[in-house]
């Protein structure tokens, strides 16, 4: 009994692990440099759960805004400024989304935007790190564990395509 509890064990982590050495091939788009930063970022949570503490301050700071405001559109806005980029600097998640930077589909490195019709708007947003079929790994600011648009921190989700409004790329007119 021993002998097979063993070998299954083994059987899991070689599947594991190709499965690690295969996703990190697919995400090694040319969208890595901001997914890197993005990355680096996963693990931050706010200091009191009202969107404050060190690393949401440099965040919303980036969208011009202060200690307490929403910030996964901030977020974003940090990331690509991270990246090099001057644009966006918004902490307004529907502004993440004009015309001429929506897309028709997820890609790595786009960004995604959740409509909640509580708010008759895109009221949520991430960036998109991998498309799996009809689902998106992603990663979010100012969101937890359930998926909730008011999070703790930073954190990478599973969603499926159909929970999301529209797809944006502010990197299209520099490729």
């Amino acid at each position: 009994m021993a002998t097979v509890r063993v070998l299954l064990a083994f059987l899991c982590f070689a599947l594991v692990g190709v499965h690690h050495v295969h996703s990190r091939h697919l995400l090694s788009f040319p969208a890595s440099p901001l997914l890197a930063i993005a990355r680096k970022e996963l693990g931050v949570r706010e200091k009191t759960d009202k969107n404050d503490g060190q690393r949401v301050n440099l965040y919303q700071a980036a969208a011009g805004l202060t200690t307490g405001a929403p910030w996964c559109a901030a977020f974003i806005s940090w990331v690509y400024q991270q990246a090099g980029f001057k644009q966006p600097a918004t902490g307004w998640s529907p502004a993440l989304f004009p015309i001429a930077k929506v897309i028709k589909t997820a890609r790595p490195g786009a960004l995604f935007g959740i409509y909640f019709p509580a708010h008759k708007r895109i009221a949520h947003c991430g960036f998109v790190e991998e498309v799996r079929g009809d689902w998106i790994t992603s990663i979010e600011g100012n969101t937890n564990a359930v998926g909730n648009r008011e999070g703790d921190g930073v954190y990478r989700k599973w969603r499926p395509l159909k929970s999301i409004r529209r797809f944006a790329d502010w990197r299209v007119q520099y490729e």
